[in-house]
């Protein structure tokens, strides 16, 4: 059968366009497709994929959060990562949850096809210009934890929200949000966010 893909995209017309795509190759086969990150690790306990194609931005849980659950519980399936904003924080993440690859989505179809193989034959695949920004650019000064409460932030949760997702205080959120405005010199909220995304500290 060749080299077994399962396919995560939530946009329906992207992947049945990549589907056919990698289906005109002699030697790739999707087995499976899914439309959300938390849907991942079962369809692939299930097919037991060589390589899995991961949307970096899937509803449920994020790809890079798939694809570090996908590791830990199925090694042999190594994982390209498909993002359409490559920055530098989210590819320092996508190393750091053990992915095989790092592609860009407006690559050329060959360059997917050429990339699941080489990462089925156990090399590593990253976009050669967001490998050199990632050289070039700063490491975030915010904590994990930090980067969590913005990340909320930025996606329109309020303090209670946000308490409530991470099960902290309120009172802790706040101290976390005017820490992280203090450390990106930022004048609010809002312009603490727009400096992260900017830099590639969110996703």
């Amino acid at each position: 059968m060749g080299i077994r893909i399962l396919l995560a995209e939530d946009m329906h017309m992207v992947r049945g366009a990549l589907v056919a795509l990698l289906n005109l190759e002699d030697d790739l086969a999707v087995v499976c497709e899914v439309a959300r990150g938390d849907e991942i690790l079962n369809a692939a306990l299930e097919h037991q994929p060589d390589v899995a194609v991961i949307d970096i931005d899937l509803p449920g849980i994020d790809g890079l959060t798939a694809a570090a659950r996908l590791h830990e519980r199925l090694p042999g399936c190594r994982t390209l990562i498909l993002t359409s904003l490559g920055r530098p924080n989210t590819l320092r993440r996508a190393l750091q949850a053990q992915v095989s690859g790092f592609l860009l989505k407006d690559a050329a179809p060959n360059d997917l096809a050429g990339a699941i193989r080489r990462i089925a034959a156990g090399h590593r695949v990253i976009d050669p210009e967001l490998a050199l920004d990632t050289w070039n650019s700063q490491e975030s000064p915010l904590t994990e934890r930090e980067t969590e409460v913005l990340q909320l932030a930025s996606e329109g949760h309020g303090p209670e929200e946000i308490a409530a997702t991470l099960r902290l205080s309120r009172g802790t959120v706040r101290n976390y949000l005017t820490s992280i405005v203090s450390k990106l010199n930022a004048r609010n909220r809002v312009d603490a966010i727009r400096t992260a995304r900017e830099a590639g500290w969110l996703i």
